[in-house]
């Protein structure tokens, strides 16, 4: 299973996401909320609450294909989140990783989070999810489907 299954409008794309299986570095987590944004007013699936929306740019042009590929930002200029660009490639989709259910690596989660988070909110919210997981800025684009990576993500069938 592959980035072909994510050619697909975003709402459909984040109903296959759920229960995809995340890896980051040394832990992995089972999706568990997602959020899908559409893009541009002249796409098939405009949405006004995208970074897409006012058009491709540097901080974006990821949303724009290929479907796959992980999308990163920061919120507040605090906390990166995690998206997975979706639908055909040139037209902006994503699917925002809100939280996961860390299945592997709890010992390095907690690490990353602190000593204080239970285990059931290492991954609860997109900053915690990123942070649980090891995923930085500097993942923006990568190929989730690569098994060299530094994050895959593996869909359910």
């Amino acid at each position: 299973m592959g980035a072909g299954q994510l050619l697909v409008d975003p709402v459909e794309a984040a109903h296959r996401l759920l229960g995809a299986t995340l890896n980051g570095r040394g832990v992995s987590g089972i999706v568990v909320e997602v959020e899908a944004y559409g893009g541009t007013p002249d796409g098939p699936w405009p949405d006004a609450a995208a970074h897409s929306y006012r058009g491709r740019s540097p901080r974006n042009g990821i949303m724009f294909g290929p479907p796959g590929r992980l999308y990163t930002y920061r919120s507040h200029g605090i906390h990166v989140c995690a998206n997975v660009s979706c639908g055909p490639d040139g037209i902006a989709a994503a699917v925002l990783l809100r939280a996961a259910a860390v299945e592997d690596g709890a010992d390095t989660a907690q690490a990353r989070r602190g000593e204080s988070i239970r285990p059931v909110a290492f991954a609860r919210g997109p900053g915690n999810l990123c942070s649980a997981l090891g995923i930085t800025m500097a993942d923006n684009g990568i190929d989730l489907f690569d098994p060299l990576s530094a994050v895959t993500l593996a869909l359910g069938d």
